[in-house]
């Protein structure tokens, strides 16, 4: 009696990428080189459309029996593409595509390193990293985010950027609408974090942060690490007058460490935002319509990242 010997199937990747994102490299290309030289099956692919920018591509990609799924664009690919993997086993990858980037940023990848990025993710070291889960009632759905969320002028900034620009300067097109939405009103605002209340007043914004850095690499969350298990709220209330925002920038400059109340700094593992009325709304800088109830929770280590 002769025994047979079966040799395992090699290991195969989905990427889930966004075809509207143009690189000058063929990524296929690139992918397939990469596997043949790790030793990986044929790859999986899966375009992201505008009615389904990644959720419904990874839910298949799992179906189809994926070891590891890569997300190729923007913070929005790599939102929806994590919204699916957390919670389980299955690794993900980046390979950013957009204009932010702000997760690969904020995880010290070089964004220009494709080859880096492919690498790291077939077979670069696993770390386990936080995801918030936000819930609003108006419209009730759950979604989640990695980098940033915020009500408010933050989150107006992301819905006025002029994308013609955006294509042409890059993040430097937020800085264009956040000047021109520097005047507004403040809107009544109760902030509170694990059940306790810290805030009822007039604010411009409430932002939690799930790591530190945003466009053009500015710090907002001095204390932000994307795995202690802690959710980091910025309130900022510009005071009265032409130069309000001052007070802003020099609160954000002295990481909060004055007793000025134009930026006050929070950390908790739970956050409900409650506005008076309904404000402009955003999730790693993908604007999502308005709203005026938010709860946010923390999720430690939920995603596992390969990279």
């Amino acid at each position: 009696m002769t025994e047979t010997s079966s040799t395992p199937s090699p290991k195969r990747a989905a990427v889930v990428i966004n075809p509207a994102k143009t690189v000058d490299i063929d990524v296929r290309e690139l992918m397939a080189k990469h596997c043949e030289e790790n030793g990986w099956g044929e790859t999986l692919w899966f375009e992201t459309t505008e009615e389904d920018p990644g959720v419904g591509q990874a839910k298949e990609a799992l179906a189809q029996g994926a070891d590891l799924v890569i997300a190729a664009g923007g913070d929005g690919t790599v939102r929806c593409v994590a919204e699916v993997l957390a919670g389980g086993d299955v690794p993900m990858g980046l390979l950013p595509l957009g204009t932010g980037n702000l997760l690969a940023r904020n995880l010290g990848i070089d964004v220009t390193d494709y080859d880096g990025a492919l690498s790291g993710a077939l077979v670069g070291t696993e770390r386990k990293i936080d995801v918030v889960r936000a819930r609003r009632n108006d419209p009730d759905e759950e979604q989640l985010f990695l980098v940033m969320a915020g009500l408010g002028y933050d989150a107006t900034i992301m819905a006025d950027t002029n994308q013609e620009l955006k294509h042409k300067v890059g993040w430097l097109a937020y800085v264009d609408a956040g000047i021109r939405n520097l005047p507004g009103k403040p809107v009544k605002a109760t902030v509170a974090i694990d059940g306790k209340r810290v805030v009822h007043r007039g604010v411009r914004s409430v932002m939690v942060g799930n790591c530190g850095k945003v466009q053009g690499g500015l710090e907002i969350f001095p204390d932000a690490k994307i795995d202690d298990g802690l959710l980091d709220i910025a309130v900022l209330a510009p005071h009265h007058g032409k130069l309000g925002w001052l007070s802003v920038l020099a609160g954000i400059i002295g990481k909060g460490k004055n007793k000025d109340t134009a930026v006050e700094y929070f950390q908790g593992k739970s956050v409900e935002i409650t506005l008076e009325h309904k404000d402009d709304y955003q999730l790693d800088g993908d604007h999502e319509g308005q709203g005026k109830h938010v709860l946010m929770t923390m999720e430690p280590g939920a995603l596992t990242l390969r990279m």
